[in-house]
C-alpha cells in the first residue's frame, strides 16, 4: 500500500524514498525542532533533493525507463540550485534570514516534482537540447536569487525609513546587497543571452508563447540593466523591473509546460 496515495504511484518507490526524506529534512530546517539542527537538516534535504532530481530524470524505478523532463522536476532543480548558490554564498556572507525561507521552497518544489512528474523524452531535437537547458535553469536560479536579495534589500530600507532596524541585513551593508543583488542580474542575464542563442542556432525555434515570454524577460532585464548603469537605478523602480522580468521568464516555461502537462492533459482525460 501507498504511504502517500498518488505520489509513490507516480514515480516509484526510489523516487517516493528521496523526495520523502527531502522533504522530511526541509520541514526540519523551517521547524528546528532543536537548536543547531537548520544548516544540517538543510544539507540532508539539499542531498535527498539531488537524488530525486536524479532518479526522476532516469526514469529509475519505473517500468519505462528513460529520460524525463517537465515543469515541476524543472521547478524542483531550479530551487535546488538557488539552494546551492545560497549555501556558497553563505560562506562569506551569512545571510540566515534566507534560509527559512528557502526550506519552505524546497517542502513545495520536492512534492510539486514527486506529485507532477515530467514526460518522457525518448529522442532529442538537438544534441545541444541539454545545454539549452542547462543554461536556462542556471539563469532561472541567478534571477530568483537576485529576486531574494531584492526583497531583503527593500524590508531592510523600510525598517531604515521607520528607524526600525539596522541599515544592514545579518551584517552585510544595504549598498553591498544591492550590488550583489545586481551581480546575479547580470550574471543570469549573460546565460540567458547564451540560452536563446543556443534555441535560436542549435535547436528547434518556434515563435510560440515560451519564446515570445523569454524574449521579454531578456528585454526587460536588458533595460533593468541599462537603466542602472546609465541612470542609476535603485530601490523601488529596479526592483519593479526585476520583478517584471522574472514573472516573464516563469510565465515562459512553468506557466507555458503546466498548461501543457497539467491542464491540457487532464482535460484530453476527462
Amino acid at each position: 500500500m501507498s504511504v502517500v496515495p498518488g505520489f509513490t504511484s507516480a514515480g516509484g518507490p526510489w523516487l517516493a524514498t528521496a523526495s520523502l526524506v527531502a522533504v522530511l529534512s526541509y520541514a526540519a530546517a523551517v521547524l528546528r525542532p532543536r537548536p543547531g539542527w537548520g544548516g544540517p537538516a538543510l544539507l540532508t534535504a539539499w542531498l535527498a533533493q539531488a537524488v530525486a532530481l536524479l532518479v526522476h530524470a532516469l526514469g529509475l524505478g519505473l517500468s519505462d525507463p528513460g529520460m524525463r523532463f517537465g515543469f515541476a522536476p524543472a521547478l524542483s532543480l531550479t530551487v535546488w540550485l538557488v539552494i546551492a548558490v545560497y549555501a556558497v554564498e553563505s560562506r562569506v556572507l551569512p545571510l540566515p534570514t534566507l534560509r527559512r525561507g528557502l526550506a519552505g521552497l524546497g517542502v513545495l518544489s520536492v512534492l510539486l516534482a514527486w506529485g507532477v512528474p515530467g514526460d518522457l523524452r525518448p529522442g532529442l531535437s538537438s544534441p545541444w537540447a541539454p545545454l539549452h537547458w542547462l543554461t536556462g535553469l542556471v539563469a532561472y536560479s541567478l534571477f530568483a536569487i537576485a529576486v531574494l536579495h531584492g526583497m531583503l534589500t527593500r524590508r531592510a530600507e523600510r525598517a531604515l525609513r521607520r528607524h526600525a532596524g539596522p541599515a544592514s541585513v545579518g551584517g552585510l551593508p544595504l549598498l553591498r546587497l544591492e550590488k550583489l543583488t545586481f551581480h546575479f542580474v547580470a550574471a543570469g542575464f549573460a546565460l540567458l543571452t547564451l540560452t536563446l542563442v543556443f534555441g535560436l542556432v542549435f535547436t528547434a525555434w518556434r515563435w510560440d508563447h515560451k519564446t515570445i515570454f523569454s524574449m521579454l524577460a531578456w528585454a526587460v532585464f536588458a533595460g533593468l540593466l541599462i537603466g542602472r548603469h546609465t541612470l542609476g537605478w535603485r530601490g523601488r523602480i529596479a526592483l519593479r523591473w526585476l520583478h517584471g522580468g522574472a514573472l516573464l521568464l516563469l510565465l515562459a516555461y512553468a506557466g507555458s509546460r503546466f498548461v501543457s502537462e497539467v491542464l491540457l492533459h487532464r482535460a484530453a482525460g476527462a
